[in-house]
Parts: C-alpha cells; structure tokens; sequence
C-alpha cells in the first residue's frame, strides 16, 4: 500500500483531459466572445479597405470605360468585364495630359482656357476658388497640410490638435502682430470638416508626428496614439510652451 503524502498541496491530477478547463481560466464562452473580436479587429481594416477599393474602381470604370471607342475596348472583344480599366484609362490620360500641359503648345491652351473662364462672372469664383485649392493642396512645392501642431484652443489649459496649411498673408496678416499661420483644426471622426484659425506662431508647438499619424488620432478620437518622440520638431518652442499646465501659451 502505497504511502499518502503528508503536507503540501495536493499533487496535481495528471489525469485531466486536455479539453476540461482548468480553475481560475477564463470560461468557453468568453474565450469565445474574445475570438469572436480578435476576428474582427484582424478582418475588419482588412475588409473595409478592399471594399472601398472595389467601390472607387467600380466607380471610376462606369464613368470612365464607357468614354472608350468599341474598336478600341478590349471588352468589345471579351465575353467579360475587365475590373480596372477605367481606372488604366484614366490614370493614362491624366498622365498625358500633364505632359502635355507643361510644354509650349499644352501651356499655350491652358493659358488661353484660363484668360476665357476668368471673363464670366459666376464661373471664374468657382474656378479660381478651385484651382487655387488644389495648386496648393498637390503642388510638390507647397508645404500644405505638412506640419502638426498643438495649441491651446478653446480656452487657456485646453489643447487641440491642427495642421498648417500656409503662412497668412494679405490684410489679416497686415492687421495682426507677429507672424501668422493658417491652421486648420479638423473634427471627430470625419477629417474633411473642420474650422480655420489664424493663430500666431509662436503659440504653436510643432509636433514630430506625420501628417498621417495625425489624421489617424483624429479620426480614431485618440484610441490609436502614435509613439511618443524623443522631442518635439521645433524644441525653441516646446521650451516655453508646456503642455503640463504649470506654464502657459505666451508665459
């Protein structure tokens, strides 16, 4: 007869089958509730981003394939539709009609196009409205949306976050002291909207994060953070402007 084992715990039973759930683990169905998000965190950006994609491509296709020659069409010839080729089609022709723009005959056109707009009365707002957005949002020169900031917004202790889009010039920067900047401060969840700010510069603290990185934590209300930095792109003002409350904008 085998000796009992005096003091201590009782040795662990060996016995158990590997399916029965151990004491303090977490009980099936939770594990399955955990599973049941984990798939849709992994799956979820995944499959939003696809179907976006089709969306845009499906878009731009039935705009932009229905403008081929049937000669020309390749799906004249199939007994399928060929997902993309509107998006080919027009990625060529934007390509060619830069390239066309930026010689002498292109500029010559677009010159004479652009003196014929600006002479009617409703439709040279808009066109100069437009042009001029987009020049400074794609122009490889500008430094628009290119820089993000912190400041103290609505309130003295309360900080926003903002991106610049450009100096400010013309009378409001003539009106005010101190150099100027445009930012512009955008809302939760949806980025496009927003408000601009004209606001000194050196109220600014200027922030390492990307651009993306920024639109990222607007968009997400703060749940996705990116990594701290070691300092700050502009460390002269993160000096004398603390975000800990003890010292103020302009202290």
């Amino acid at each position: 007869m085998k000796e009992e084992r005096r003091g201590g715990p009782p040795a662990a039973d060996k016995t158990l089958p590997p399916h029965v759930i151990k004491p303090g683990s977490p009980s099936f169905p939770r594990r399955l509730r955990t599973y049941f998000l984990t798939g849709i965190v992994v799956t979820g950006p995944i499959g939003i981003t696809i179907y976006l994609v089709w969306v845009t491509v499906a878009f731009i296709d039935a705009k932009v394939t229905p403008l081929i020659p049937t000669r020309y069409n390749p799906e004249s010839y199939l007994p399928f539709d060929i997902p993309g080729l509107g998006v080919v089609v027009a990625l060529v022709g934007l390509t060619l009609v830069g390239f066309v723009s930026v010689h002498l005959l292109g500029r010559t056109v677009l010159h004479l196009g652009d003196r014929i707009v600006k002479r009617m009365p409703v439709v040279r707002s808009i066109y100069g409205t437009l042009k001029q957005i987009f020049e400074t949002v794609l122009a490889q020169s500008s430094t628009s949306f290119r820089e993000v900031v912190l400041f103290e917004y609505p309130r003295k202790g309360t900080w926003v976050l903002g991106f610049v889009t450009g100096a400010t010039r013309g009378e409001i920067q003539s009106l005010t002291e101190g150099e100027m900047v445009n930012v512009f401060v955008p809302t939760t969840p949806n980025p496009t909207s927003g408000f601009l700010l004209f606001v000194p510069r050196r109220d600014l603290v200027t922030l390492a994060m990307s651009v993306e990185d920024g639109i990222k934590l607007v968009i997400s209300g703060g749940l996705v953070s990116p990594e701290a930095s070691v300092e700050p792109l502009r460390p002269d003002l993160a000096a004398t402007h603390r975000v800990d409350g003890r010292e103020g904008v302009g202290g």
